[in-house]
């Protein structure tokens, strides 16, 4: 294996999951990773070229709070499509994190309204990666409506709106990253190092740095391919989970401080007010993955945490190990994701208010409730 062998990836705490979308009916039962659920479907790779081959200029998008899967996914592809001599822009709703800054080095993604106007935005294809829910794209959301451009989506989740889109999922793929790979092999592009790197990063996080259970022999297969191309396991590892701040650190104690358990230790909750971030000088990108700490705890089946934004509102973030789905309790509340991992977005309600809400959801349709 190379540079990561089975054991020492084993052996590597890692904190980063992809963030839910909005999308559709609740689905609390789970569907074993063995058994991918009914909604996969397999690209047509064909359809797909054509679509790349008959047009010259791509506007890239994502969404909002991007993560590595989300960013990583923007610039391998803007890669794949510029070895094709296309002209390509990326344009995200929301900045890059500045945790997340060494996925692009060479600051090719502006942000809109701050990097660039709407005006600005000229492209044939507007292509959506990483999500297919209107909430998840934020600012981005009103360009996709009002554009002309013909719109396709690229793309691993479940949940989904519908975006007047041609749509390219597969639901089984464990992060868009790896789909941006498949693109690659239909368009006949090879892997390079500037998209080594970013797709790299994209899968890694997506699976937990390849521990969770979407991961399969073809995960590794994916990775080796772009360590091939020039992809630095350690580099990477590095960037993401030895770059740490003080104010993160502080604002991670407070976090596990506050956790409580219940249902015999199954289910877990925390919160984080924006009181927390003023006495921590954290950013709100600190928050990202705090909630995967609470998996540690021993027991823990289903986590939940509720982030208070600074516009109002609480952005919650849902993790399973259990038959309750994410994405269920996620979709309940207006937002989706993966069976695993979910989020979703509370505009109204104080954090006590909405904690009973979501904390007794939870509670009335755990599995074997046990008290």
């Amino acid at each position: 294996m190379g540079h990561f062998g089975i054991a020492a990836l084993m052996q590597i705490r890692a904190r980063v999951f992809a963030f839910a979308k909005e999308g559709a009916s609740p689905d609390l039962n789970y569907t074993s990773p063995a058994q991918p659920s009914k909604r996969t479907n397999m690209i047509d790779w064909h359809r797909f070229k054509n679509l790349i081959t008959e047009h010259q200029s791509f506007c890239l998008t994502s969404h909002v709070r991007p993560d590595c899967d989300a960013l990583g996914s923007e610039i391998g592809m803007a890669h794949v499509l510029e070895s094709l001599g296309k002209n390509v822009q990326i344009v995200n709703g929301d900045a890059t994190p500045p945790n997340l800054s060494f996925i692009d080095p060479e600051n090719r993604i502006q942000t809109l309204h701050d990097d660039i106007s709407a005006d600005d935005i000229d492209a044939e294809i507007m292509m959506v990666l990483d999500t297919s829910a209107w909430a998840q794209l934020g600012p981005m959301s009103d360009i996709l409506k009002q554009t002309n451009a013909t719109k396709i989506i690229l793309d691993h989740h479940v949940s989904e709106d519908d975006l007047g889109a041609e749509s390219f999922k597969n639901t089984s793929a464990e992060a868009t990253g790896r789909l941006v790979i498949e693109a690659a092999d239909a368009l006949g592009v090879e892997l390079t190092s500037g998209m080594a790197m970013p797709l790299f990063a994209a899968i890694a996080t997506d699976t937990g740095w390849y521990r969770f259970p979407s991961s399969g022999s073809h995960t590794y297969q994916f990775a080796a391919r772009l360590i091939e191309a020039g992809a630095s396991p350690a580099a990477i590892y590095s960037e993401l989970y030895e770059q740490e701040t003080l104010a993160r650190v502080r604002l991670r104690g407070m976090v596990l401080a506050r956790t409580t358990t219940e249902m015999n230790g199954r289910l877990v909750s925390t919160y984080i007010t924006q009181n927390d971030f003023k006495e921590t000088a954290a950013l709100p990108s600190d928050t990202e993955n705090l909630i995967n700490l609470t998996l540690e705890i021993s027991g823990t089946q289903f986590a939940v945490i509720f982030v208070e934004q600074p516009t109002g509102g609480y952005k919650l973030s849902f993790r399973s190990r259990c038959d309750l789905t994410a994405s269920g309790v996620a979709e309940r509340f207006n937002g989706g994701g993966h069976k695993a991992a979910a989020g979703a977005f509370l505009a109204e309600g104080s954090l006590e208010e909405n904690m009973n809400a979501v904390l007794g959801f939870i509670r009335d349709h755990f599995p074997n409730q046990a008290t």
